[in-house]
């Protein structure tokens, strides 16, 4: 739907730095537009004190001045003819994007466990029995009850967590049901053993 008069932010060119708005970019336009070289200057450097007082918590930062200039390189594409009192040959790497992070992608033999999970299944392969090896027996075993609550939604059975221990730790770790206490918990329930919450009276 078309209407005279109304224009929209679809139809505009689209903004170097946004945060600025588009206002300010018509000034950095109009600036580079200016008949001479000293018209240019001051009206850069009016553009710059708006831009400062835009942002006033830049003044924080020591080197605060060289993003400004920097910012209004950036606007004006390098095109703005002035004497730049900064170096701005550095600006294009504010508006450059970092590379993507790679993501992770280990390979687990099943998704509902997580990565954190096989990575404690391979300490235990390696632990001395003990207290410290029980206790991390426990947290495992806990853990993997946890997730296959959240990933069948709210039923788990004791022998497969028990089965998928033994499994997964190469045997080394048999979880004896007949004296393994489960903490009693549910998926978001993050009270203790028992899985009682403090009720107001």
């Amino acid at each position: 739907m078309n209407i005279e008069g109304l224009d929209y932010n679809t139809q505009r060119e689209r903004l170097i730095l946004p945060e600025y708005g588009r206002e300010m970019q018509k000034m950095v336009d109009h600036a580079m537009g200016l008949p001479t070289k000293a018209e240019r200057q001051r009206a850069a450097e009016s553009i710059v004190d708006i831009m400062e007082r835009m942002t006033p918590q830049s003044r924080e930062n020591p080197d605060y001045k060289q993003k400004l200039w920097d910012h209004l390189a950036l606007m004006s594409n390098f095109k703005l003819d002035i004497d730049w009192p900064f170096d701005i040959s550095e600006a294009q790497k504010i508006s450059t994007k970092p590379e993507p992070l790679a993501y992770p992608m280990a390979r687990i033999p099943v998704r509902h466990y997580g990565k954190m999970i096989f990575e404690l299944f391979e300490k235990l392969k390696t632990m001395e029995a003990g207290p410290e090896r029980d206790e991390l027996v426990r947290m495992t075993a806990n853990q993997m009850k946890q997730n296959l609550l959240q990933w069948s939604h709210g039923s788990a059975d004791d022998e497969k967590v028990a089965d998928d221990l033994a499994r997964y730790t190469d045997g080394k770790i048999q979880l004896d049901l007949d004296n393994f206490k489960f903490d009693n918990r549910t998926p978001g329930n993050s009270a203790g053993a028992g899985g009682k919450k403090n009720k107001r009276k």
